[in-house]
């Protein structure tokens, strides 16, 4: 029969080369490998796929590793020594459908396909993925992606996880733009700080509070506040007590919380809750700065707001203001005429007096901070009270510090969850919704929150419900933790501050000249670096506000010849707040020196405590290599580090994964025993290898 076409050339010279004919022509192979190797393009072509087919050439004998396919066997060595050909120049084959071989490479004819890039210009990433997940995101090959990490010195597999730079980092790579969009971690949402841009925020009202010493005129004052914005038409001019109230000055609003005295605005910090932008110190002029006033600015220092002075009852007979000006300045409050930076207002809550004066001022001070907020998105805020109300249930009264608060709302506050039934406002009128810095009274919820306590809405009663749940969970958990006070050692990690680390101090004392004797010595005491910060001292017992200061500041609270109040004493059991009491001055500055020296970072020091020789190896699958060993001095402990020395080298350094004596686990092995020891992910072990335990112990300072 007539001899087919020209054989197609075969791939890497693993596949037959024959063409598809009854009998083929002279194929070309590709690559230039000898020409033995199996399966080249032959000269001669297979068997026909019919029986009786035969050979073109009578040279074409040489099948050594030729494959048979459909077609024909693979043909005999390549004679061509043109090894530079691809594989892609290949020929036409025999009457199979006029092309080559099954196994035929290459289509030169056949215009090569265009790639179609469908990269998206811009991806939304909604946290951490994988590899995978990022290829599906950029519509890419996983392979793709691995090989741009690759290039940026990264070795990474299909299922591996990659942080939000990375994945920032591959975008740019590709060109891609993203926005990063993050779940709000659900069940912490308090700690979650939220970016606005800056076309999407209005500027919202001042949130300010009232403290001063008890008598001074702190409820008079905003009553007075009060009275100038309630018209006399209303309802007999009664409004609803819900904590917070707004006025409204030159057509700007400004919103005070009644928080019953500076304990209250502390507890809530300490909660977590920093709702206050101002704090109005209020003293009356006729008796001066007290020792509630002290207590009150530092307070307000500690949560790092700033402080208007209201000189109050500056029209009572015995009135000093300047007086009054002269002792704040003890405190850091001087006045703006005296060179310091503190507004002071003076006025008569009683008459009426210059009460403009001070909400020009409180405006000023809003104007120069710029408070703003986003009112377009899902409301955040704060419980400032709550209580059970006979016919409604469990109410709260709440802030919304950012976003907007609309009836209906599905929310979670605090451990309770709800939807919003009502919502009330200061003047005791319902309101549909509630922007940044409104105070509302809302109904719906199913338990009673905490004073303090978040406040965010969610999609939906379902979702608000689980997270409600997982929270309350969280803290049942961490109120069944060890119920033990809190010690120095304890606070150490929220003392740290950068380089320069500070032990916070609340001092009590009974006399003041004890007093001033014991914050002298403290504040000169430093050791590297480390330095004593007071931030409240005093005269007379220990109270229950010193304990929530402290509580608030991280703080330890140190008694000098003075006994904590029993609720002092009990909040600070309850709270786990350090409470220190003496009576010998220098017992004080002794241990504040030592705590402060197991502040610094300690030094720590190796002790080798046993030896163990091996002496029998075991491979058990799924455990690795167990190590029969004889401790030969010391004791070898299941906590302690090991070293595993071959021939005075140190092969190996880590932790022990388990010691067993016979089949029970055993703490520690001592001299003349044997055990099993296995390491924590090191298999080669060998005879005569010897493990080297040793601790680590920190050095005194």
């Amino acid at each position: 029969r007539p001899a087919g076409g020209q054989g197609g050339g075969g791939y890497q010279g693993n596949r037959p080369a024959g063409g598809g004919g009854f009998g083929g022509g002279a194929g070309r192979g590709p690559a230039p490998a000898p020409a033995a190797a199996a399966g080249r393009g032959g000269q001669g072509g297979g068997f026909g796929s019919r029986p009786g087919g035969q050979r073109s050439d009578n040279r074409g004998g040489d099948n050594r590793g030729g494959d048979f396919n459909r077609n024909g066997a693979g043909g005999a060595k390549r004679k061509d020594n043109d090894f530079n050909r691809r594989f892609e120049e290949s020929g036409r084959g025999g009457p199979r459908k006029g092309k080559g071989g099954k196994n035929a490479r290459g289509r030169s004819n056949m215009p090569p396909r265009e790639k179609i890039d469908n990269t998206p210009k811009k991806i939304i990433i909604r946290g951490e993925m994988t590899v995978g997940d990022m290829a599906k995101l950029l519509h890419k090959d996983a392979s793709e992606v691995i090989k741009k990490l690759f290039m940026m010195g990264v070795m990474a597999t299909i299922n591996q996880d990659l942080d939000m730079d990375t994945i920032l980092l591959i975008a740019g790579e590709f060109g891609v733009e993203t926005e990063v969009k993050i779940a709000v971690e659900d069940t912490n949402f308090e700690t979650i700080e939220e970016t606005d841009e800056e076309a999407d925020l209005i500027t919202r009202p001042a949130v300010v509070t009232i403290m001063g010493h008890v008598d001074h005129g702190k409820t008079t004052l905003l009553d007075a506040i009060r009275e100038t914005q309630v018209a006399s038409g209303e309802a007999g001019g009664i409004t609803q007590h819900i904590g917070a109230y707004q006025v409204e000055v030159h057509g700007k609003k400004i919103t005070f919380l009644d928080t019953p005295g500076h304990e209250a605005f502390t507890t809530m910090r300490a909660r977590g809750a920093q709702v206050t932008d101002i704090t109005i110190l209020v003293v009356a002029a006729d008796d001066g700065v007290m020792p509630q006033t002290v207590e009150a600015i530092n307070h307000a220092k500690a949560a790092n707001v700033p402080i208007i002075v209201a000189v109050n009852k500056i029209d009572k007979p015995g009135a000093n203001p300047d007086k009054v000006k002269q002792e704040l300045t003890e405190y850091g409050l001087v006045q703006e005429a005296w060179g310091g930076d503190t507004i002071f207002v003076e006025l008569s809550a009683k008459q009426r007096l210059n009460l403009d004066g001070l909400l020009e001022m409180i405006l000023l001070v809003s104007e120069v901070n710029d408070y703003k907020a986003n009112p377009d998105k899902r409301a955040r805020g704060t419980v400032i009270e709550a209580e059970l109300d006979k016919g409604k249930g469990p109410i709260a009264r709440i802030l919304v510090q950012n976003g907007t608060l609309k009836v209906g709302d599905a929310f979670v506050a605090g451990d309770c969850f709800g939807r919003i039934r009502a919502m009330t406002n200061d003047r005791g009128r319902r309101v549909k919704e509630a922007g940044p810095s409104t105070p509302v009274e809302i109904t719906g919820l199913t338990e009673v929150p905490q004073a303090g306590d978040p406040f965010m809405v969610f999609e939906d009663e379902r979702k608000a419900r689980e997270i409600a749940d997982k929270r309350s969970i969280k803290t049942r958990q961490e109120s069944m933790r060890s119920n033990q006070k809190v010690t120095l050692e304890d606070l150490f990690s929220k003392i740290k501050e950068g380089e320069i680390k500070d032990l916070n101090v609340i001092l009590k004392a009974d006399v003041q000249g004890s007093l001033e004797a014991l914050k002298g010595s403290l504040e000169k005491i430093e050791v590297e670096g480390v330095r004593v910060k007071t931030i409240h001292s005093g005269v007379g017992a220990i109270t229950e506000s010193d304990v929530s200061l402290a509580l608030a500041s991280a703080a330890i609270v140190i008694g000098f010849n003075v006994r904590p109040e029993p609720r002092a004493a009990q909040a600070a059991e309850q709270e786990k707040v350090d409470l220190r009491l003496h009576r010998i001055i220098y017992k004080v500055i002794e241990e504040i020196e030592q705590a402060m020296k197991g502040m610094l970072d300690p030094v720590f020091k190796e002790k080798v405590i046993g030896h163990a020789e091996v002496r029998e190896t075991f491979k058990v699958s799924k455990v690795g290599t167990i190590a029969g060993c004889m401790v030969t001095d010391g004791k070898v402990a299941r906590n302690a580090e090991v070293r595993l020395v071959r021939g005075g080298v140190v092969a190996f350094e880590g932790k022990i994964d388990s010691l067993k004596r016979f089949k029970d686990d055993a703490k520690e092995v001592s001299e003349g025993y044997e055990c099993g020891i296995t390491l924590d992910k090191f298999n080669d072990l060998q005879i005569g290898d010897v493990l080297e335990a040793f601790i680590m112990e920190s050095v005194e300072r």
